[in-house]
């Protein structure tokens, strides 16, 4: 990738203490010693603040390698799992991608980061309107919407990639149908203890797909929440 990151200028990503640059760092080698080798996607995590996309209380855990509560029985993901999800879909160079659950809104700021016009869905209307406050302060432009994920956003279609950032049984068909021939979906597939992280890549014929690792998502589900 060519594309420069964007500047985030609003915040003093110095940091301090357990949020200090240091520490990102140490998160940005431990990316790498687990497979994460796009470091354009390294230098991204390392730079966006982990911590202000959690509540005060766990900010001094933003930076472990682990998934965080964020309310509304929802979580920011594991940094690990961000940067492959981000890799695979970075891996095609897309121009517009599609997230489905913005949750916290880390995962759509690593994207805007790198470039990338970012269009997101998010069911639970409290947590997009905190994302949307995080975005505002780093000065990131994400365009967003409160609605049922699994509709997709066809009206602004198709994306050259889809994110999905919660769990299903299989891969919704609405959204293979937004997906750009030569476009990937990343999405979480299986039960709600085990899922396969998986990459779709949709080709004139139908679609193709492989196994990026085992993960445990929340549930990918319907209808909206305030």
């Amino acid at each position: 990738m060519s594309a420069p990151l964007k500047i985030i200028p609003q915040v003093d990503v110095a940091g301090t203490g357990l949020t200090s640059q240091r520490v990102r760092d140490r998160l940005a080698e431990r990316l790498r010693e687990t497979g994460i080798k796009d470091e354009q996607v390294i230098h991204a995590i390392r730079t966006v603040p982990r911590h202000l996309f959690v509540d005060e209380v766990l900010a001094s855990r933003a930076y472990e390698d682990t998934a965080l509560p964020i309310g509304a029985g929802q979580t920011i993901s594991q940094p690990w799992v961000v940067a492959k999800m981000t890799e695979a879909v970075m891996a095609t160079q897309p121009k517009k991608v599609l997230e489905i659950g913005a949750g916290s809104g880390y995962q759509a700021a690593i994207l805007a980061a790198l470039n990338v016009e970012v269009h997101t869905v998010e069911r639970i209307g409290e947590l997009l309107r905190l994302a949307r406050k995080r975005w505002r302060s780093l000065g990131l432009e994400i365009r967003s919407k409160h609605d049922d994920g699994r509709a997709g956003w066809k009206e602004n279609g198709p994306f050259d990639a889809i994110m999905v950032t919660a769990g299903g049984q299989a891969v919704v068909p609405e959204l293979i149908e937004q997906l750009k021939v030569g476009g990937v979906l990343v999405a979480p597939v299986g039960s709600a203890s085990t899922q396969q992280l998986l990459c779709v890549t949709k080709n004139e014929e139908g679609t193709t797909q492989e196994s990026l690792g085992q993960v445990v998502f929340v549930p990918l589900l319907s209808g909206l929440q305030d």
